[in-house]
């Protein structure tokens, strides 16, 4: 699944929300909250993983300045496709001088290595298991199993991904499952449970339950 277009929404989403709506007490109060909202996925493999990396620990106003500078290196303003041979050719000096920190260049430069070489099977993903696929990427450099697991929900479209590693979902559940008592991630995947297949779908509305906006990697 190279390909995502704009606001590509996941075919399963309503048979999700019915299943949800369902198996679990909290999703059937939930999901009529947000009414027409759904997932929209956009962008290529290579450039939502570049802006992943970009946006790593700043805020999202940051990330988002951070990125046009760096795609303005590339005479590409919108960024919508950025090819791993175009980073590769980019000197390093001029990427640190558009406020990318050594370490960040370093995590670019291999993530471009990675696809140019065809270490990281783009084209055989839809073939492949959710680990197979982590597998794949965490062997970048700068791509941890929470980025991962962001990609294979919000860019693979994958249903039945639950981020335990993720502090948000955590507290989504806490405060949604146990009335605001903190949960350990065993009682997070306890929870998940009654979410397969579609746990990415329950995760998504989790998120928005702590954040009207929508959520992205």
């Amino acid at each position: 699944m190279g390909r995502t277009a704009a606001g590509v929404t996941p075919d399963y989403w309503d048979e999700a929300c019915r299943h949800l709506a369902k198996r679990d007490r909290v999703m059937k109060k939930l999901i009529p909250q947000f009414g027409e909202a759904r997932l929209q996925v956009r962008g290529d493999a290579f450039t939502t993983l570049a802006r992943s990396i970009v946006g790593q620990q700043i805020s999202v106003k940051s990330a988002q300045a951070a990125w046009e500078k760096f795609a303005a290196l590339i005479s590409m303003p919108t960024a919508r496709v950025i090819q791993p041979a175009a980073v590769l050719a980019l000197p390093v000096v001029d990427l640190r001088a558009a406020g990318l920190s050594a370490r960040k260049v370093e995590y670019l430069s291999d993530l471009a290595q990675h696809f140019e070489a065809g270490r990281v099977h783009v084209r055989q993903w839809t073939q492949m298991d959710d680990e197979a696929i982590i597998e794949e990427l965490v062997a970048i450099r700068g791509i941890s199993r929470w980025t991962a697991e962001m990609f294979l929900i919000f860019h693979l479209m994958r249903p039945n991904v639950m981020p335990l590693d993720d502090p948000g979902l955590l507290k989504g559940i806490s405060q949604n499952y146990f009335s605001g008592e903190p949960v350990s991630r065993a009682e997070g995947r306890e929870v998940g449970e009654a979410w397969a297949p579609y746990r990415s779908v329950a995760t998504w509305y989790i998120w928005r339950s702590l954040d009207p906006l929508p959520v992205e990697p």
